[in-house]
């Protein structure tokens, strides 16, 4: 396993972070992404770490808290072993105030999940998406407070558009508040359009980046063809998040090329072109059965070729869109200048 800063805390995680999204939730819509039981949950989580992944991320809305109870489980004895990530903003509950992110809400959910993952302090906190009815300010400060009171240690955010990240981060410096440190979200060779915006942005302020559903929902598993695909697999019941098919299966016939060439997975070697991204941190892996989970780890070892690469880069791309086709241009372009 190989380690990589979180942005500028000086903490290290490993390049592969186990996601938990499919603990528990058995009896509940969550049982379509992953419906794991504990004994498999904790064996998933033991064989992580005696990987070398010493960074686990979940939510509070994951089967409605029980992942972070299953997670808290599998750790115990563990937990100065493990970066600990969780988020908060989903529902909680059926009252009007058991969701967003309020200062109410906030503290409430830090509390609930402290005690589902038996710590007494989570790692890094993560909102889960933008609240536009709470004032950005508000959100800022209960969170600053959460790391006054060593609660949390880092902050972190998920799914935001650019100009509410670089919003937050002007409030954050403005008012002396601890800021994010680094963007869960969604990128895939099948979904590259955080390279529009969002990456640079990263790259500017020095962010981390953790990729959340890095095999487009199990459409970059190989389980996928334009023929069909595994109907237990869980892209056929969650049919998320959003894929171009046409483009996708382009992908893919490079995608199974580049595979066939090294002897790997399709999965692994759509896992290995992120890892090749100077601005990824970390690339969340979820599993439900140990050889996804095994098969995944191998990720880090597998090295592409310039040529996979281009090839890879070539057939993903996506189109500029104005301002960037304008920049693209070029005609008054000084030399060195940097092209955002």
């Amino acid at each position: 396993m190989k380690y990589r800063p979180l942005s500028d805390t000086g903490v290290f995680v490993s390049e592969l972070c186990l996601g938990t999204m499919t603990f528990g939730g058995n009896a509940s819509i969550w049982s379509a992404i992953g419906g794991l039981d504990q004994p498999a949950a904790t064996a998933l989580v033991h064989a992580a770490l005696d990987a070398g992944v010493n960074f686990i991320d979940t939510a509070n809305v994951y089967a409605a808290g029980e992942s972070e109870t299953m997670v808290g489980k599998a750790i115990k004895g563990r937990r100065h072993e493990i970066v600990l990530a969780t988020k908060v903003r989903g529902r909680m509950g059926p009252g009007p105030n058991q969701v967003g992110l309020t200062r109410l809400h906030i503290l409430e959910s830090v509390e609930a999940s402290l005690k589902r993952l038996g710590t007494d302090y989570i790692d890094l906190y993560q909102i889960h998406r933008g609240d536009p009815l709470t004032n950005l300010e508000d959100t800022l400060r209960a969170l600053d407070d959460l790391v006054r009171e060593g609660k949390v240690r880092y902050l972190g955010c998920s799914n935001l558009e650019a100009w509410v990240l670089m919003k937050a981060l002007g409030i954050s410096m403005a008012q002396r508040l601890e800021r994010f440190r680094c963007s869960q979200s969604y990128y895939s060779l099948v979904g590259r359009e955080l390279e529009r915006h969002t990456i640079p942005l990263l790259e500017d302020e020095g962010l981390g980046l953790l990729v959340w559903s890095p095999l487009a929902g199990g459409f970059l598993s190989g389980k996928f063809t334009r023929a069909g695909g595994d109907e237990t697999a869980r892209r056929a019941k969650f049919d998320f998040p959003p894929v171009n098919k046409e483009k996708g299966f382009r992908v893919l016939d490079v995608l199974s090329t580049v595979a066939a060439r090294h002897g790997a997975s399709v999965a692994r070697v759509a896992l290995a072109w992120l890892l090749a991204q100077d601005v990824v941190t970390s690339v969340i892996i979820g599993a439900r059965r140990p050889a996804q989970l095994e098969d995944n780890l191998k990720a880090v070892d597998l090295v592409l070729t310039a040529e996979d690469l281009g090839a890879l880069d070539e057939v993903s791309k996506i189109e500029p869109e104005y301002p960037a086709w304008m920049d693209s241009l070029g005609s008054d372009r000084r030399p060195g200048e940097r092209r955002y």
